[in-house]
């Protein structure tokens, strides 16, 4: 796809963005959208500022769908709702996360810390990813981007190793399906940012002091994240394919 330009990458082609709906996501959804994708918006609760994003890019290319992808089955159904919409689903941005504690020091917070980050930051987008490698190994070829965390490499906190260790198999199933399903055309890519300014990290003295602490003086902006998703989304970046790309503003380099 290499010489085409804005607007017109995309076009014609359609994008499932799970977690659409604020932060990387929501920046990724105007990233695709002015690049002409056609873009499946997905929210777990948050329909009014979904909504929002659709009406903002304008409804013909954007469709809103809400899947709880904590709850079995969800994953399954979002899909096939998705791939409804246009008949097709050519790009798979798995974006929906959560950032849980697992206690080691509390057994019942441990176990649910564990059950709640596997589920909706590992197994619920190894499912999308099963259920799009499949359709695509009969279909030509298609690509999944996978967005993960530096903790994939470093590991995270004491309260946070459940989070650290499901970022890690997502990582690792993103190189695992790059190198197993290159020759039916799927590429896939792993996106790992550090701290990233979403609505969820608040001004104050804390942030700015995060700020201050940043090789750039800053924290790492969502549009910057959108941007690397809709370059690998694409496709003229090929042999990237099973690599990981650090968005973290130096702040974390290997």
């Amino acid at each position: 796809m290499s010489g085409l330009g804005e607007g017109t990458m995309g076009r014609g082609r359609v994008v499932l963005v799970t977690g659409g709906s604020r932060g990387i996501g929501r920046a990724a959804v105007r990233a695709l959208h002015r690049d002409g994708f056609h873009v499946v918006l997905h929210h777990r609760a948050s329909g009014p500022a979904a909504q929002a994003v659709a009406a903002e890019l304008g409804e013909e290319r954007v469709h809103v769908l809400a899947a709880d992808l904590a709850v079995a089955g969800e994953a399954d159904r979002l899909w096939g709702e998705a791939l409804a919409w246009r008949g097709r689903v050519d790009v798979l941005v798995n974006n929906a996360g959560v950032y849980l504690a697992s206690p080691l020091d509390d057994a019942d917070a441990w176990d649910a810390g564990w059950a709640d980050n596997l589920m909706i930051n590992l197994l619920a987008p190894a499912t999308l990813c099963r259920l799009a490698v499949t359709r695509w190994q009969a279909s030509g070829g298609g690509i999944v981007v996978n967005v993960t965390s530096r903790a994939a490499h470093r590991g995270d906190d004491a309260d946070h190793l459940a989070y650290g260790a499901a970022k890690g198999g997502l990582q690792s199933l993103t190189k695992g399906i790059a190198r197993s399903f290159a020759r039916d055309g799927v590429l896939a890519y792993d996106i790992a940012p550090g701290w990233v300014l979403t609505d969820m990290m608040t001004d104050g003295p804390e942030a700015e002091a995060l700020a201050a602490s940043m090789p750039l003086g800053e924290v790492t902006p969502p549009e910057d994240v959108a941007e690397v998703i809709a370059f690998l989304a694409s496709g003229r970046s090929r042999h990237t394919s099973g690599a990981t790309i650090d968005v973290t503003g130096a702040d974390y380099v290997r």
